[in-house]
């Protein structure tokens, strides 16, 4: 909260398009968030990993700063898309190259065209981080189970240690963050926030499809994936402006159609309780994960349902 005086002055959210907030809102609340999580990641990472294990780290946070200045300049003044298209690709590259997860697709598949989809996957996870961060406390509901759960699996022996020692700081940071935008939000994670945010957690989810889990790096964002995805999918029939401020979003179609903020993060904290269960299943009982997979994308999909067809609160 020591940054909201500077944010309120040169980071102000105003409402536009896709805006769920009717008053102007200091953004820029990631640069507390990362700086948290990275500084109490570091002392985690020497225990658990040894010093080895810091040029890890050191290329994630990196990594993790280049999206946070893009972000801080987008928040103050906008930039092309393309623009941050080529920042988010050599981000992700360089994370994805130095991680050198292995093989985690059949290995019929060149690895070549492997890191590729991964690239793909880890840009459109970053901006779909970005583009679901459109409610007070939505972010908070999506990661803090994810985080959660990735710590207690490296508790548990089925993640590797460093990850899950990021996973714990990053868990943290955002319980610290959630109080500044519970709604109504007196502060916003921004761009700045947002985009690292996705980087990071993409690289703790590769790290757990790295280990074997894929089904598990699946299941956890799977709300977040579903509603981004098929939102854009939507939006391209109908042949919209991909690029430009939206209100399609489905839980943002509940709130248009009368779902209450508090009402509609319930829903989404309690399905990705659920998607982690699912995920822990996989981890200990493989045979699972196919079954888990189907559950979770029906859970996904009557929450996606719902939110699309909630009927309007006369009088809202």
């Amino acid at each position: 909260m020591l940054l909201r005086p500077l944010l309120q002055r040169y980071a102000l959210a105003r409402p536009n398009a896709r805006s769920s907030h009717v008053v102007p809102t200091p953004q820029g609340g990631g640069v507390a968030v990362l700086a948290a999580a990275f500084v109490v990641a570091a002392p985690l990472t020497v225990l658990l990993g040894g010093r080895a294990a810091l040029p890890d780290l050191a290329v994630l946070a990196a990594a993790a700063l280049v999206l946070a200045v893009t972000g801080a300049v987008d928040d103050v003044r906008p930039l092309s898309p393309a623009l941050r298209l080529v920042l988010q690709v050599g981000a992700v590259t360089s994370l994805v190259q130095f991680a050198d997860p292995g093989r985690i697709l059949p290995e019929p598949l060149p690895l070549a065209l492997e890191r590729t989809l991964l690239i793909l996957a880890g840009v459109w996870w970053v901006n779909l981080v970005n583009f679901m961060d459109g409610i007070d406390w939505i972010t908070v509901a999506q990661f803090v189970p994810l985080t959660g759960a990735l710590v207690l699996f490296g508790i548990a022996g089925g993640y590797p240690p460093v990850p899950a020692a990021v996973a714990a700081a990053l868990c943290g940071a955002l319980l610290g963050f959630a109080p500044a935008n519970r709604p109504v939000a007196r502060l916003f994670l921004g761009d700045v926030g947002s985009l690292p945010l996705g980087l990071v957690s993409g690289w703790l989810l590769l790290e757990l499809a790295a280990a074997g889990h894929l089904a598990a790096a699946l299941l956890l964002p799977l709300y977040h994936l579903a509603d981004a995805t098929l939102t854009l999918a939507l939006r391209a029939r109908r042949r919209e402006r991909l690029w430009e401020a939206h209100r399609s979003h489905f839980y943002q179609r509940a709130s248009d159609r009368g779902l209450r903020v508090m009402e509609i993060d319930r829903h989404v904290f309690g399905l990705n309780l659920g998607l982690a269960a699912l995920a822990a299943a996989t981890l200990w009982a493989s045979h699972l994960a196919g079954p888990a997979l189907a559950v979770g994308g029906a859970l996904v999909a009557l929450t996606l349902w719902r939110f699309g067809h909630r009927r309007r609160v006369h009088g809202r």
